[in-house]
């Protein structure tokens, strides 16, 4: 295996409150004779029109993608506020991208459609063929549009191997605009699909923290089309809550949330299911799918930063040192570290590992929409080919 040149991906951040500053100042970082793609996660504080008007005008003729966050993930580590973009060298990145339009309508045929014309995108590039150990596919989401898991597990069925992994766009726990960005200006319940050929090392993980509990509810009235739970174990869901975390249904709220999570156990794995918000007839509304009959545990929280030093420690094992750990993050997990005072210690973690990316409404891997996880890809320094 041989070296990559330098600069095969350029981070940069911006905490300037003026969109066409921080547009500026991302740009001059980040463009060079080389420069392919830009990827960016951005702060809803921002005003999105203007936002994406600077980009345009600071990366003519670089194609980009990106999304709002619930927090954006820098060089510093945990940040709020602000726009963190990353650029990929077209020397040894090929990147092609789609945006979905009207997720709610995205079936199997236009899957394969938006695949097949990815993967011919691809093909000529940096890697002629695009293949599983060449290839990974990154996907974004407006995080309220209640269409991950349609769109994800129809995307999956198309892509085959290729590894999938992704996050829902946020807003700061507003609840009231989500957005994707994809060449030239935001849009809401949409996707966009970007696929990345390159000749060096990546693996794309996800990791959690969550021990599974004894305690188990069953939902017996639910509205799967608005992720809301009215009754679990024939109960008012808010107060079966409460009651299981031994707190008032008035004391609930994203901290309690973040630390006493609930998952549904597929096969031999358990997947969280988070909640979003208490609603005043006391049903619990979810940021991931749940229905009539399926059944939830209770989990614990193991040691979030043990989990991550662990996973992320194996994987340079592995691979050797990283360009760039590009990371989708709970919003719970980063409720949880603040509500335990971690924030300074995690932050310095994300920074050890060079983890950049965004605090998410939900996170996805290959086919499934999650809560409570770091999915994402570490790209290595060393070229295969």
């Amino acid at each position: 295996m041989t070296a990559a040149p330098p600069n095969a991906v350029l981070t940069m951040f911006s905490n300037a409150a003026d969109e066409e500053v921080a547009a500026a100042e991302l740009a001059a970082k980040l463009k060079t004779p080389n420069l392919g793609f830009v990827l960016f996660f951005c702060s809803v504080e921002y005003d999105l029109d203007r936002l994406g008007a600077a980009m345009r005008d600071n990366f003519t003729g670089i194609p980009m993608s990106g999304c709002t966050s619930c927090g954006e993930i820098t060089s510093k580590g945990y940040d709020q506020g602000s726009i963190v973009a990353i650029g990929f060298d077209r020397r040894l990145f090929t990147v092609s991208h789609k945006l979905v339009e009207n997720v709610d309508c995205f079936g199997l045929l236009d899957a394969q459609q938006l695949v097949d014309g990815l993967l011919n995108e691809c093909s000529d590039g940096v890697t002629e063929t695009p293949a599983e150990n060449n290839t990974f596919v990154l996907t974004l989401m407006d995080g309220l549009s209640v269409n991950e898991e349609m769109v994800l597990a129809t995307l999956n069925s198309a892509l085959g191997s290729i590894a999938c992994f992704g996050g829902s766009a946020g807003d700061e726990y507003r609840l009231s605009g989500t957005y994707v960005y994809s060449d030239g200006g935001f849009t809401s319940e949409a996707a966009t699909v970007i696929m990345i050929s390159t000749s060096l090392d990546f693996e794309v993980f996800s990791t959690h923290h969550l021990i599974p509990e004894k305690n188990k509810f069953v939902v017996t009235s639910a509205d799967p089309e608005k992720r809301t739970v009215y009754e679990l174990n024939a109960e008012p869901a808010a107060k079966a809550y409460a009651r299981l975390i031994g707190v008032s249904v008035e004391e609930l709220d994203d901290m309690t949330f973040a630390c006493s999570p609930l998952a549904v156990r597929i096969n031999d794995g358990y997947y969280a299911r988070s909640i979003q918000r208490v609603n005043d007839d006391l049903s619990l509304t979810f940021y991931c799918a749940v229905e009539n009959g399926i059944v939830l545990t209770a989990m614990k929280t193991g040691s979030l930063l043990d989990d991550l030093e662990a996973k992320l420690s194996g994987i340079e094992r592995r691979m050797g040192p990283s360009w760039l750990t590009l990371g989708c993050d709970c919003c719970m997990r980063y409720a949880q570290i603040e509500s335990e005072g971690l924030v300074d210690q995690a932050s310095a973690l994300l920074r050890r590992y060079g983890v950049i990316g965004f605090s998410t409404y939900g996170e996805h891997v290959d086919g499934m929409h999650l809560n409570h996880t770091l999915t994402g890809v570490v790209i290595g320094q060393r070229n295969r080919l």
